[in-house]
């Protein structure tokens, strides 16, 4: 039952590698059936006709710049899968973001801000004319025009209707993502593998994904109903800007399928017929919306969770060492509220959110062994009634669920005090993985009520969600604060039967059934299997135990279920510019988004930030870190069943601020008091990469766009370990003479890398060699031996594993055992880091602000503890590179470059090369605004 400490579940979402055993056969059928030179329907559009280009009102100088690779064009047709698999030709803009983003790794020493576009698409609002590309009027119509530009072919929506605005922004969604947001709409149905092929990867995905949200459609129009009803004149317009966006969708589907130039993919998966077209490409839907905003929910903006791993891990903990102490130890290893941790509001404000009470009521901690989840899966037929399948799928989900949890993205925004300008200097964006086809999509909406370029997430592009305004700018990271807790609700009668304010009340069947057969992108064999969750008015089960002797089903309610379509108000607002004025419009549209966010804006005169979600006011005395009994002392204060609706924390008490001197974020802790759901909010954290940057650039003065770029660069590459954990381990190995020659070597090695600032970076560009390898290779090796040796003597193996469900060990790039897996990009989020450093400085000596409860290194003993890290460096040392990164589906054994690097993970059928290792946004933009309205 892993922590909210995620894995990358869309890692596993690839495409089956069986298109290159059919390229010789289908290449025939095509030539045959006319289509290797599909007319496009962007082909068709006159590109040599007038473009409306007139920019917007645009205050940003040409200081605005952003990138999203690979690239823009997400769409291709079979013949263009094909030659892509067979020869690596790319359709027209589908990578051509990816050089640029990559080369940024080797061209940051030297970077200057008039070379920031060398590795930067330019932002400015409109296209000049000599750089047009095409220009159509979608479906004919006369009220809007989508223009692309040549160097990256971004959608430049501009209409002169709202409905046409809106209309035009669908149907350039589809003809850059369509088969990725058919993908997802049906993820977040629970329908994948019945659309794309039963490979334990789907099952995986669907499974954790409908585990979590098993709406009907009911639920959906719900949703939809409620946003509406609740937001007044905003609601109404919401749902007319989807139907708009939802008639170009369709539009373009319609369009393509006669035209013939569709996603190649339904040919693939059996959809449609390559030589006489049959088959259909289902017509968009209004709850398609909502299906799709529940998967972006879950994944990147719903903390919390985890309260039955943190009863099992507490449960050992005073096993070993009884109740008082072992909480104690539990407690320092939480470190809800580490006075050492990195904090993005840093002036000492005190935010309190979900802070450990003084005398906890209501807990449901169970007994100890009796925890099993609640089975998902039955009535498995065919390919997935073997052995062999349940447990392939049961891997990809629990990798599915970890991912689901996951917090990404980082910010670093300087107020105009110390910029040399003396304009605020923003370089931020979400770190949303790498795919093939990227979630995000680039656009500019220019229309009645809507003004602005960015990124949006593929099929929910009728605004731009992370981007820039006339003269203001935002994004966001992953915040991670607590909106979901575990209910244990008594049974009566049955399993399927729970006490509810004293009644005996059935719990409500949910079921989704979904068959399969072989198609040529998935060759797995005919299966079938019915999902099923039951449901309570506390959430879904999730686990089932027992507590005290009392069978129990332990349920997880959190505050954006039956509520992901509530967002849109503020991704409205945040897109109007006749709404968003300054800090304090920019933070009342935030408090619009019931997703939990870490919230950035900068314009020309100011700097502010927020943090997001429906934080539930919980009864007095509840710990949110553990399951409570579902009844009336412990529910959330005026929660409604019905709705799911409760009272929720005011936006005075979520943590915010204007205009403090710098701001930075990688998903840390928001501010003092906060506690946020994942565990490792401690004295070593990747937002100390930030910090130590940022503020060494602040005290200087004089900041720009390029050398706040360069700081986050510089992170980009460091090593965290090797940053700020390593130098106090090598004090203990040299706190005596090290005689023995393999280890003295590797001290060598080690030192000479951190004092050439512990990067991971290739020794010249394109090379696939790092510098300090050998130094490198020893950490990787390093970690995981020494971590072990330093704490499980003291812990003892069950506390030992129970704390590593909590909190992972390691997370290096390269760690495919990781939270987010390999080649994900995204590393040192989540770790043992900040133990191992507090640890090591106890047995140092040096002071430790929030220190863990006992000393483990050696038992505290200065001599013992050397031996310890001794005893393990030569054991890393002796270790080959191909010991250490043993080769994947990617990479060759002893490849450290490759089994650092990142893959854009296939979702459809274009593939693309490796790019060495960033820890950066996906999407990020550089921004300072020269003037304002």
């Amino acid at each position: 039952m892993p922590r909210r400490t995620p894995r990358n579940a869309l890692d596993r979402l690839r495409t089956p590698r069986r298109f290159p055993k059919f390229l010789k056969t289908a290449a025939i059928c095509i030539l045959v059936g006319g289509l290797f030179t599909p007319i496009s329907q962007a082909a068709a559009a006159d590109s040599a006709a007038a473009a409306d280009t007139a920019a917007a009102a645009d205050h940003c100088g040409g200081q605005c710049s952003d990138i999203l690779p690979p690239g823009e064009n997400g769409n291709a047709t079979l013949a263009q899968i094909l030659l892509n698999q067979a020869f690596g030709i790319q359709p027209g803009h589908a990578e051509d973001q990816l050089g640029p983003y990559a080369n940024l790794a080797t061209g940051r020493s030297t970077l200057t801000d008039a070379k920031i576009n060398s590795f930067f698409n330019d932002a400015s609002f409109g296209v000049p004319s000599d750089q047009v590309a095409s220009s159509e009027k979608p479906a004919g119509r006369g009220d809007v025009t989508i223009v692309r530009d040549k160097k990256t072919g971004v959608p430049h929506i501009t209409g002169t209707t709202r409905y046409g605005t809106e209309f035009g922004a669908g149907y350039a969604a589809a003809e850059d993502r369509l088969w990725l947001m058919d993908v997802f709409r049906h993820v977040g149905r629970g329908q994948l593998t019945s659309f794309a092929g039963g490979a334990a990867a789907n099952q995986g995905l669907e499974q954790e994904f409908w585990r979590n949200a098993p709406y009907t459609e009911a639920d959906l129009q719900a949703q939809i109903d409620h946003a509406v009803a609740s937001a007044g004149d905003r609601g109404r317009q919401a749902l007319a800007d989807v139907g708009a966006y939802l008639d170009g969708i369709n539009a373009y589907i319609d369009a393509s399928d006669s035209g013939r130039y569709f996603p190649g993919e339904y040919v693939l998966t059996g959809h449609k017929d390559s030589i006489t077209n049959a088959g259909t490409i289902d017509h968009f839907k209004v709850t398609d919306m909502v299906a799709l905003a529940s998967v972006v929910g879950s994944l990147f903006g719903s903390g919390g969770g985890g309260e039955v791993s943190n009863a099992i891990s507490l449960l050992a903990a005073q096993s070993k060492y009884g109740v008082e102490q072992g909480t104690r130890v539990w407690e320092s290893f939480r470190e809800r509220n580490d006075p050492e941790a990195v904090l993005t509001v840093h002036n000492g404000e005190s935010f309190p959110y979900a802070s450990k009470p003084d005398n906890p009521q209501g807990e449901a901690l169970p007994d100890v062994g009796s925890v099993t989840e609640e089975t998902l899966v039955h009535d498995r037929t065919g390919s997935a009634a073997t052995s062999g399948a349940a447990r392939a799928s049961k891997t990809a989900a629990a990798t599915a669920l970890t991912s689901a949890k996951r917090g990404m993205s980082n910010a670093l925004v300087v107020s105009g005090k110390y910029t040399a300008s003396g304009h605020p200097v923003a370089v931020f964006g979400p770190q949303t993985g790498y795919f093939a086809p990227q979630l995000l999509m680039l656009q500019e909406i220019q229309g009645p009520g809507i003004s602005a370029r960015g990124a949006s997430f593929a099929g929910l592009s009728m605004y731009v969600e992370l981007g820039r305004g006339q003269d203001y700018s935002w994004s966001a990271t992953t915040s991670g604060q607590d909106i979901i807790d575990t209910y244990a609700v008594e049974l009566c009668q049955d399993d399927y039967h729970y006490l509810y304010h004293g009644t005996c009340t059935a719990m409500d069947k949910v079921e989704q059934k979904n068959a399969w057969s072989p198609t040529v992108a998935d060759g797995t064999a005919a299966g079938s299997y019915t999902m099923r969750v039951w449901r309570t008015k506390y959430g879904p089960v999730q686990y089932r135990a027992t507590v005290g002797g009392k069978k129990v089903a332990y349920t997880t309610l959190r505050s954006s279920y039956l509520h992901e379509a509530d967002s849109i108000i503020g991704f409205q607002m945040l897109n109007d510019p006749d709404y968003v004025k300054g800090p304090e419009d920019f933070r009342s549209a935030a408090q619009h988004i019931n997703f939990t966010f870490n919230w950035f804006y900068a314009d020309s005169r100011h700097t502010a930030y927020y943090n997001s979600g429906d934080n539930p006011v919980r009864a007095g005395g509840v710990d949110a870190e553990f399951p409570v009994w579902a009844q009336p002392a412990y529910e959330w204060r005026n929660w409604d069943p019905a709705t799911n609706t409760a009272d929720y924390t005011p936006p005075a008490q979520h943590p915010g601020s204007v205009d403090q001197d710098y701001y930075i974020s990688w998903n840390n802790k928001q501010a003092k008091d906060y506690t946020t759901a994942p565990w490792g909010d401690g004295s070593v954290h990747r937002g100390n990469l930030l910090e130590d940057r940022v503020k060494k650039l602040v005290a200087a003065g004089g900041v720009t766009r390029s050398s706040l770029v360069k700081a986050m660069a510089d992170a980009a590459l460091a090593d965290l370990r090797a940053e700020d954990v390593l130098p106090d381990l090598l004090k203990v190995v040299n706190s005596s003479t090290v005689t023995d020659p393999a280890t003295a070597a590797a001290v060598g090695k080690l030192s000479a890398w951190v004092s050439a600032g512990a990067r991971r970076t290739e020794t010249s560009a394109g090379s696939k060699k790092y510098a300090d390898a050998d130094a490198i290779r020893i950490l990787d090796a390093w970690w995981p031996l020494l971590v072990k040796a330093e704490f499980e003597p003291g812990l003892g193996s069950d506390l030992y594993t129970a704390f590593t469900a909590n909190l992972p060990v390691d997370e290096s790039p390269s760690a495919a055992h990781g939270p987010t897996g390999s080649h994900a990009g995204s590393s040192f989020q989540y770790g043992w880091w900040s133990y191992v450093d507090k640890d090591i400085r106890a047995v140092l000596g040096e002071p430790v602000q929030g220190p863990l409860a006992q000393k483990y290194c050696g038992g505290g003993d200065l001599g013992a503890c050397r031996d310890v890290l001794t005893g393990t460096l030569k054991q890393a040392a002796g270790m080959t590179a191909s010991q250490v990164y043993p080769g994947d589906d990617q990479c060759s054994a002893g490849d450290q470059w490759c089994a650092d690097s990142i893959v854009q993970r296939a979702l459809g059928g274009i593939k693309h090369g490796r790019i060495s290792w960033q820890n950066r946004p996906t999407y990020q933009q550089v921004v300072e605004f020269t003037s304002h309205r």
